[in-house]
């Protein structure tokens, strides 16, 4: 393979990846809106809408963890590019029944399916640049890995937000379908989808991992040290806050601040933005200021004082400063956490990783239920005891000893 054939290939998959965390990108900002409007129109308790907004949030995590290692090995036995394709035609069904949906079991039907689908994209995408790519541009090219992701929550929440707000007036049902200006986003990005559905299907090549037949049997156990446990911990903590303050905040911005959806989309992307532009800042020269050990203290301690502080500001400039210093302070802590994971074993960087990343995935599905649960007793609760539980983590520093 010629170094252009390669590039052309990794372009094809950080596009992917790209246009996936756009979609998911482009619902933060407006889920609170469209399933009030949903939850209306079938009547429902006015009381519960902000449970479902959690639920809705929490369900999609929920089946990627489920279906996450299905598709994994699904990709070893056939390619990786089958298993990407089926991921984005999911993802472009998933964007049109959203956009299309006249009742909440529908929007629910759609995030189960996406979760479902989509959950094959991010891994098996990686799995992808990893084949082919050397060991010693593996990291260069998984951190454009992360760049193409963070971009699309950069991105998403701005568009979802402004596109929702557009002055088009359409109205149009048919059967069990509805198109109206909050569909324009969703049908957008299926728009988008497919079309690299399609450059995907006719450019890309396809890659199998070869595996060596061996008669040896490896035990499937894992033994985890103290370390190893308290890394998991400090991140699920962090993913935990972190879905819980963008369920909480979409929801805050609409009933508390006031705010339209493309309001809400501004503040999503002002975090998306400074993690995406401050955490390679931090990994390669956090060190050189501080330890390890000291930055992810300082990190807990600064989202943690953020999110105690939040709900006493309703001037909007002032809300999305304390976002960014939210942000800032999320940044500090998670290239730290991911280099610590991966450097306990080399020999199972990837088992360590992988089991850090179904770490954050119960952290993505907890944080949004607990959150709108919260909301229920008040705004300032959601915040003020997650804040609280950030800044109780530094705690788990004192055990956070390198392994021998």
């Amino acid at each position: 393979m010629n170094r252009k054939e390669k590039l052309n290939r990794i372009y094809l998959i950080l596009l992917s990846l790209f246009v996936v965390m756009l979609g998911y990108g482009i619902l933060l900002p407006t889920l609170p809106y469209y399933t009030e409007r949903l939850a209306l129109k079938d009547n429902l308790d006015t009381n519960l809408i902000n449970f479902h907004i959690g639920l809705l949030t929490s369900i999609y995590p929920l089946f990627q963890l489920l279906f996450v290692v299905v598709w994994g090995k699904l990709s070893d036995k056939y390619g990786r590019k089958p298993i990407i394709i089926m991921g984005l035609i999911g993802f472009v069904i998933m964007q049109l029944l959203t956009g299309l949906a006249t009742s909440l079991t529908m929007l629910y039907i759609a995030r189960i399916f996406g979760g479902i689908f989509t959950s094959s994209i991010i891994p098996v995408s990686n799995a992808y640049l990893s084949d082919i790519t050397s060991e010693k541009r593996r990291t260069k090219i998984m951190a454009w890995s992360g760049v193409a992701i963070s971009s699309g929550l950069i991105f998403g929440p701005v568009i979802g937000g402004f596109l929702s707000q557009t002055d088009i007036h359409l109205e149009y049902s048919t059967g069990q379908l509805h198109l109206d200006r909050f569909s324009v986003p969703f049908l957008f990005v299926a728009i988008v989808g497919l079309i690299v559905l399609f450059t995907v299907m006719k450019w890309l090549k396809n890659t199998v991992r070869v595996h060596k037949p061996t008669t040896k049997k490896t035990p499937f156990r894992f033994i985890f040290s103290n370390y190893f446990i308290v890394l998991l911990s400090l991140s699920f903590v962090l993913q935990f806050v972190v879905t819980l303050f963008e369920t909480v905040f979409s929801i805050y911005g609409k009933d508390e601040l006031g705010f339209n959806s493309n309001q809400v989309g501004i503040g999503f992307m002002l975090c998306g933005s400074v993690m995406a532009v401050l955490q390679p800042i931090f990994a390669t020269y956090g060190e050189k200021f501080y330890s390890a050990k000291k930055q992810i203290a300082l990190g807990l301690s600064i989202s943690g004082l953020s999110l105690i502080a939040f709900p006493f500001f309703k001037n909007e400039l002032f809300v999305y400063g304390l976002i960014v210093v939210f942000a800032a302070g999320g940044a500090l802590v998670t290239p730290n956490l991911l280099s610590a994971v991966s450097l306990i074993s080399k020999n199972d960087t990837g088992r360590n990783i992988s089991i850090q990343s179904s770490t954050n995935s119960i952290g993505q599905i907890l944080g949004p239920v607990l959150g709108t649960w919260l909301i229920a007793g008040g705004f300032y609760y959601p915040f003020i005891i997650t804040g609280s539980i950030v800044l109780a983590a530094i705690g788990l520093l004192f055990f956070y000893k390198n392994p021998p």
